[in-house]
């Protein structure tokens, strides 16, 4: 969001999951994490990686890195082997259509509900 921290990811993704499990929604804040999975796509930082932190929750592989700065959701390669991006941190438009939702049994209560709503194209008045 600030600008700081740039990168790129080289190759391509192999799935692309909806995560509903309590550490996603508490690190997003929402319903879900939205995240793109490779094992074989590389990660190169362009800029700001000195402003990258990265937590991983003990005993656990659930990971995350954000820019010091602003907060944004940034690529993570704290699993070995594995490249996790915050689909939503990207400038470039998502193409590939979400492969599966992923520890749906921990679905926020309120989640079920969702669909019913009226629908906004900005903030309401």
């Amino acid at each position: 969001m600030c600008g700081t921290v740039k990168f790129e990811v080289h190759g391509q993704f192999d799935s692309f999951y909806l995560c509903h499990c309590e550490w996603c929604q508490k690190d997003t804040g929402s319903a879900y994490a939205a995240n793109l999975f490779s094992q074989s796509a590389k990660l190169a930082w362009i800029a700001g990686v000195d402003a990258v932190t990265s937590f991983t929750l003990p005993g656990t592989r659930h990971s995350k890195s954000l820019c010091k700065l602003c907060g944004l959701a940034l690529p993570s390669t704290q699993v070995t082997g594995l490249l996790a991006v915050s689909a939503g941190c990207l400038d470039i438009e998502v193409r590939m259509l979400p492969t599966a939702h992923i520890f749906s049994s921990s679905k926020a209560s309120w989640e079920w509900a969702l669909g019913a709503e009226p629908e906004f194209e900005g903030l309401p008045d």
